[in-house]
């Protein structure tokens, strides 16, 4: 099977860096969403990243309106049947996730393939939903995706190694690193991550530290990029205490409960970044 057109279904800050990355891998890309004014605002996004490469030199003008050339605008699913590999971006929620690929089972021809962007939910759960399990497979990108190298593929329990390998081939040509994991849940980046971060949110809980001292002592005693509190904030909150919930559903472990303060924050709507403050204030 030779793949030449994709469709990512969600606009959103993950789903425009995978139509992104697939546009500039020469990919022809359908970038959906349920409304206009998310479609365009993630059409922005993708826009405004190349324009900074193009300022420092890392495209050139031609560059960034031929990889622009590649993006088409959707609004309905419908737009999916001439496509060879749907990725899915939306909400990390099992029954939106559910619809969506429901939807897309009876508009796609039985070729298509089929891949979830989820970071944490069951990729066999997922696959149930349609006709073509086999042909269902978990791609999970890290953010930002233009610029992080990893995305674990993660098998179904039907996932056939030729699907696999299709989407693997995909992956290196979007400029990724791929790694096999199996399905379960977290999967092996977020069941480390997660946990870690939550702990730290422990840690402000009970007062052991504060925001600025936590995060300091990750970044500087275990060489961290970026201290847990302040990727919590980056990744979003809500994001955070949804994979916790899976971990905790899935592995009925005490170790995965979502401290307290997490889901006063969610509740509180300090969802980090992208609302302007969570355990930090972006405003």
């Amino acid at each position: 099977m030779t793949v030449s057109k994709i469709m990512v279904v969600g606009a959103g800050q993950m789903g425009s860096g995978i139509a992104q990355v697939a546009a500039q891998a020469g990919y022809k890309v359908v970038l959906n969403d349920i409304k206009d004014e998310f479609v365009a605002r993630g059409m922005g996004r993708i826009e405004k990243n190349l324009e900074k490469d193009v300022s420092k030199g890392k495209k050139t003008a031609e560059q960034k309106a031929e990889i622009l050339g590649n993006l088409t605008a959707s609004t309905s699913l419908q737009d999916g049947a001439d496509c060879d590999v749907i990725i899915e971006a939306a909400v990390e929620n099992m029954a939106i996730k559910s619809n969506i690929f429901k939807e897309l089972d009876g508009i796609c021809p039985p070729a298509t393939l089929f891949a979830s962007n989820t970071s944490s939910l069951p990729i066999t759960e997922l696959a149930a939903v349609t006709s073509r399990a086999d042909k269902f497979i978990g791609m999970h990108f890290m953010n930002p995706v233009p610029v992080m190298k990893l995305v674990e593929i993660i098998r179904g329990l039907e996932t056939t190694d030729e699907v696999y390998k299709i989407i693997e081939d995909m992956s290196v040509k979007f400029g990724k690193e791929p790694v096999e994991v199996n399905d379960a849940p977290g999967f092996v980046s977020n069941r480390v991550l997660m946990p870690m971060i939550n702990e730290a949110v422990f840690c402000l809980y009970e007062t052991v530290g504060k925001p600025e001292a936590i995060d300091k002592v990750m970044k500087l005693g275990m060489n961290h990029p970026m201290g847990p509190l302040a990727l919590a904030d980056l990744i979003g909150l809500d994001t955070c205490l949804s994979i916790m919930e899976v971990l905790y559903d899935g592995f009925k472990d005490g170790k995965y409960r979502p401290c307290p303060l997490l889901r006063q924050y969610v509740k509180a709507g300090r969802l980090g970044v992208k609302v302007g403050r969570g355990f930090y204030s972006y405003k």
